[in-house]
């Protein structure tokens, strides 16, 4: 266990956001899910630029690495024009 009073606030703090990206990033592959299943452009429009929202969200953050949200938002991009 920690001593100083800084360290248990920093062991705190981190649980707390750890707790949040989790909860952000699973929500956003559900999200990515959800757009994949989706067989209309007319569905998956909207949900394409809230997709994009939460995976540049996380890249600014730091949760998932900027390159990933680029090639994430690449194809699912490519998906929905396909769509018919």
């Amino acid at each position: 266990m920690a001593n100083h009073k800084s360290s248990i606030k920093r062991i705190r703090a981190n649980a707390t956001k750890r707790l949040r990206n989790r909860y952000q990033a699973k929500t956003t592959r559900t999200a990515i899910k959800k757009l994949r299943g989706s067989t209309t452009k007319a569905d998956a429009t909207p949900l394409l630029s809230k997709v994009i929202s939460m995976l540049d969200r996380l890249a600014k953050k730091n949760v998932i690495h900027k390159n990933k949200a680029s090639n994430n938002k690449s194809k699912l991009t490519k998906f929905v024009n396909g769509l018919a």
